[in-house]
């Protein structure tokens, strides 16, 4: 018996049971409040704000949380050599500022449930970079859970063309796919570049960096395509929700996350993360008053279920 676990009259298996729960909870929770992101950006529309105002105003209030990551995740560690920057600054323009100015242009013309479709997409991007790139060959259940994946998205996308997205138009439907899943690409790069650099910073340190030079390039977007005035003629609710998804659906779900994998591993994580789209149908059709139509219904189906056998038989 372990003699900590038997100091503490504990049976030797059931801190790591704990430990695992715990594991389950943080990824849950980290995973519903991520999906909480494009709740918040389809209330803050309402409000007659822009994409480029929208995105200054969460990254100006995430930028010192994540800032504060990055010192914390680097005391007592080697300082970055400018390869090291090169490569930060990189991952944080790919990975954090284009991914998310992307998708929250694309926000403004799909519904949030079908952009999360979209962005779930994200693990078979990664695996046609790693072919396009490294010649890694996929096996049948990867490639079949893709055909399964795309479908659903497909699906879902062909039933926004025929009732016209919404009442915005086929066209304001496509493009707002087309934006979304731009964000769904260049993330996957960042997900593809990152592993070496996660081996030298640390995953922690490196997401700290990253989102920050993301919190700037997003603020001096701003300053160089708006009057800087325009910040202050925001509504009211604008701000609030904006605070809500620099924290809650941010920075918290980043932390969540890094401390689920330490306890479950990243496959497990993956795996818990797919009521990541579920919990973004729930919050359309409760909070934003989104049709949950049998269509969405079999392309969420098709979506997730095309995922798991993608994940599970390629991990």
């Amino acid at each position: 018996m372990n003699k900590t676990a038997a100091s503490a009259g504990i049976p030797p298996l059931e801190a790591p049971r704990k430990g695992y729960a715990t594991g389950l909870v943080l990824a849950t929770l980290g995973a519903i409040a991520f999906s909480g992101k494009a709740i918040i950006v389809k209330l803050a529309y309402r409000h007659g704000v822009d994409a480029i105002t929208l995105i200054m105003l969460r990254m100006l209030f995430a930028l010192p949380l994540f800032a504060v990551m990055a010192w914390w995740a680097g005391r007592g560690k080697p300082r970055l050599t400018s390869r090291d920057w090169l490569g930060v600054f990189g991952l944080g323009f790919s990975g954090y500022y284009l991914a998310s100015f992307l998708d929250f242009a694309g926000l403004a013309y799909i519904s949030a449930s079908f952009e999360r479709l979209i962005l779930y997409l994200n693990p078979t991007l990664v695996l046609l970079f790693g072919w396009l790139m490294y010649r890694r060959r996929a096996t049948r259940p990867q490639v079949l859970g893709m055909v399964v994946s795309y479908a659903g998205v497909l699906l879902v996308f062909g039933h926004e063309l025929w009732t016209g997205g919404g009442g915005k138009g086929g066209g304001a439907a496509a493009w707002g796919a087309f934006l979304v899943f731009l964000s769904a690409v260049s993330y996957a790069g960042y997900l593809v570049y990152s592993g070496e650099f996660v081996k030298r910073l640390g995953s922690l340190r490196l997401v700290g960096l990253a989102t920050t030079v993301a919190c700037v390039l997003c603020i001096l977007q701003f300053v160089l395509t708006r009057p800087l005035g325009a910040a202050f003629e925001v509504a009211p609710e604008v701000v609030w929700l904006s605070v809500l998804n620099a924290t809650l659906c941010t920075a918290v779900p980043v932390l969540m996350v890094m401390m689920a994998i330490e306890r479950i591993g990243p496959a497990v994580a993956a795996q818990t993360g797919m009521i990541g789209p579920l919990s973004t149908i729930l919050m359309g059709v409760v909070i934003l008053g989104e049709p949950f139509t049998p269509w969405i219904a079999a392309g969420t189906v098709l979506v997730i279920a095309g995922i798991f056998v993608f994940t599970r038989k390629g991990r």
